[in-house]
């Protein structure tokens, strides 16, 4: 992706002599000469204190916050003439991004759940309907909910139908008999926090409907962008039907929830699943193909085109139709940061300045982190953000150097040009996200950049010009046709996708990158990208550390789930044995992605597992290493036998008393108060143990569990006399 120049040994060995003989004339000398790159580390260091914000264990006290930004400030101030002001700078700018995620935990704090409720009687209104084809999901805002107290009761939970929703519209009050408990817990220490995601969408709550959900009262007025969004869907799902159908409703309307499954897989497998998120490519094509058709179509009228800024009106055209489209689609997260992009480049059309640069993605950034930080931690903006920094990093350095290489090029030239564009385009989008789709769904597409070549000029020259001229058409019903076009093309993008998909070794698995092999690739990479002189090819160290670390890190030995209800070992050569194959298979496909594994080894039951090292009975399964011991007992007539002998007892039944043999006793209630536990053994330093509640602390999206005497809504009323 980046071109390294011959010399450049030398000139870095010449830098590192300046640095050692006056490190600080060096470095100044050094930011001198990136003077106009260094607004660029704005939203890092915002971002900074963000990440800061979300590792820590405990919710930070927003005066001491206050304090701290007031200090640093100061700070900033009476040292501007000095050599420390930029530190101070980034002290301020990393203070602010830790208050702004705190300001917007302490926003959106709302009830959760306090443990599970149900079956009883449920009644709200709903806020939005994602349809499946099994079932619809609703968004509720709940009037009631069984014998829940007004202050326990969420703000929003979500709710799956599988019966009677057909009818039911987002602004509907709706009542039905329903189970519902509190979001998830991660799988083990350091995976996906399910509870962070929820509580920052206000969901304090997941269940489902025991029968039907019945109408109480349609809604009127309220809810009715989700209502238009729902409308559009269904007659766009209708009128082109099947696989192309559900896509077609997700590219308008950002309406994913009629898509297939095997569609989906295959997307994802011949990595074009970022189609399906409405992102930069969705909204550059929309106001693309608004800013260049209504432009042209003005050139028709000479004296208009010469007399009039035609250019600039189709930029605020462009601008209004992407605002719309944002709206429409629902505001994700790289939705947001497409808009803003795309509004940027118009806004600069209409000054006259230039359009794309690293300094307007860093406002993008800021934008996004300023009103919603907890999105740095989430998948969609990093992936977003990482493309189009590379992107654009790459195009101001090589971009110049790109466009005198074509020169006068004709008909074929051009098509070969835009191709080697598209590759080139895929490589270093791929390159750049590649490592945050390894760290959050431990997969790689082999053949992406195949899959976006085909799939990419189908997108862009077929699908989204009829997919937009269809939605601009169809308040006045002259859709039909358009959207049949658009059908053809999303039919011929899923040929693509699951040819590809079908080629061998199509998806790679990787095992799960820790925490620290993100940053460094955040690091590496965003040093590679923002500055401008050799010393960025020093990221590429980062980068190749990140990369390592998933094959770096040790993976557990053993994992027991947060209800105690599933236990994974793994065995010697890498595999892992589940005790159960059907049980919380949800948790079990989590495990066994993170070790980067298609499928899981039978438990040893009455038998040793396949390396020797473990036995089971009915009453449990010992586990035998390099002298060390661990237990595993499942009734409670095996714990007190196990606590004599066993340096490592896991138990999935309570544990009363004393284990005078062992180092680390987990038991039910352990795993009750504290989550999923994990348990790695090392021969010489022997076992250690983490659980998901000690990675996290005590942050705002953590419920204690309420024990069963205190579950006031499940006790009958008392009648008095």
């Amino acid at each position: 992706m980046y071109h390294i120049p011959a010399g450049l040994t030398r000139r870095l060995g010449a830098a590192a002599a300046r640095l050692l003989r006056d490190p600080a004339g060096a470095l100044a000398a050094a930011l001198e000469a990136e003077r106009g790159r260094l607004f660029n580390f704005v939203p890092v260091l915002f971002g900074g204190g963000i990440a800061v914000y979300f590792a820590l264990p405990f919710e930070p006290a927003l005066p001491w916050l206050a304090f701290l930004a007031v200090l640093a400030m100061f700070a900033t101030v009476q040292l501007r003439a000095t050599p420390v002001r930029l530190p101070a700078l980034a002290c301020l700018l990393a203070v602010l991004g830790l208050a702004a995620a705190a300001l917007r935990t302490e926003a959106v704090r709302a009830p959760i759940l306090p443990a599970e409720v149900g079956p009883t009687e449920l009644a709200g209104e709903v806020l939005a309907v994602e349809r499946r084809p099994d079932a619809a999901r609703l968004v509720l805002a709940p009037d009631r909910f069984g014998r829940l107290r007004a202050e326990d009761l969420p703000h929003k939970v979500r709710i799956s139908v599988r019966s009677g929703a057909e009818a039911i519209r987002a602004g509907d009050t709706v009542t039905m008999l329903a189970f519902a408990g509190p979001p998830s817990p991660p799988a083990e220490p350091g995976a996906f926090d399910f509870q962070r995601y929820a509580f920052y969408r206000g969901l304090g709550g997941y269940g489902y409907a025991l029968g039907a959900a019945e109408i109480v009262r349609p809604g009127e007025g309220s809810g009715w962008l989700s209502r238009l969004r729902d409308r559009m869907a269904s007659r766009i799902a209708g009128a082109i039907g099947g696989a192309a159908g559900g896509v077609a409703a997700a590219l308008i309307t950002g309406d994913r929830s009629r898509i297939g499954e095997a569609e989906e897989q295959a997307l994802r497998d011949a990595g074009l699943a970022h189609l399906l998120a409405i992102s930069g490519l969705h909204m550059g094509l929309v106001t693309g193909f608004l800013f260049f058709g209504l432009r042209a179509l003005l050139a028709l009228h000479p004296p208009l085109a010469l007399r009039r800024p035609i250019k600039k009106w189709a930029a605020l055209t462009a601008i209004a139709g992407g605002a719309g489209y944002l709206v429409l689609t629902g505001g994700s997260v790289p939705t947001v940061r497409a808009f803003v992009m795309v509004a940027l480049v118009m806004l600069a059309v209409l000054a006259d300045r230039r359009a794309i640069s690293l300094r307007t993605v860093a406002l993008a950034a800021m934008l996004i982190l300023a009103l919603s930080p907890e999105a740095l931690v989430e998948p969609g903006f990093q992936m977003s953000f990482a493309a189009v920094t590379a992107l654009v990093a790459a195009y101001e350095r090589y971009g110049d150097r790109w466009r005198r290489s074509g020169g006068e090029r004709g008909p074929l030239r051009r098509i070969v040009g835009y191709l080697a564009g598209v590759a080139l385009t895929t490589l270093i989008a791929g390159a750049a996200t590649g490592p945050f789709a390894i760290y959050h769904f431990n997969r790689f597409a082999d053949y992406g950049v195949l899959g976006n070549l085909a799939g990419i000029p189908l997108v862009a020259f077929w699908v989204m010009p009829t997919g937009t001229l269809a939605a601009l058409a169809m308040p006045v019903g002259l859709d039909g046709p358009l959207l049949w076009l658009m059908g053809q093309g999303i039919d011929a993008v899923l040929t693509v996708a699951h040819w590809v998909a079908a080629l061998p070794g199509a998806v790679r698995l990787v095992p799960a990158m820790p925490v620290w092999g993100l940053t460094a690739v955040a690091v590496g990479g965003l040093w590679l990208c923002l500055w401008a002189r050799a010393w960025r090819v020093l990221g590429l160290g980062g980068i190749a550390i990140g990369l390592a670390s998933p094959h770096l890190a040790e993976r557990p030995l053993i994992r027991v789930d947060s209800d105690a209800r599933l236990v994974a070992v793994r065995t010697e050569t890498g595999g892992v044995m589940l005790s159960s194959a059907r049980r919380e298979k949800f948790t079990a496909d989590q495990w066994l992605a993170r070790d980067g594994l298609a499928g899981s080894l039978p438990w040893p039951a009455r038998l040793s597992s396949p390396d020797g090292r473990m036995r089971c009975d009915d009453a449990g399964c010992i586990w035998r290493a390099d002298g060390w011991m661990i237990a595993l007992p499942v009734h409670q007539r095996a714990v007190a036998e196990d606590c004599t002998r066993a340096d490592v007892v896991i138990s999935l039944v309570p544990v009363f008393g004393r284990c005078p043999s062992a180092r680390i006793v987990i038991d039910r209630f352990d795993i009750w108060r504290d989550g999923a536990h994990a348990l790695w053994f090392d021969a010489r330093a022997g076992p250690s143990a983490r659980s998901v509640n000690a990675v996290r602390g005590r942050r705002a999206w953590i419920r204690d569990p309420v024990p069963a005497k205190d579950q006031y809504w499940r006790k009958r009323a008392v009648s008095r006399p």
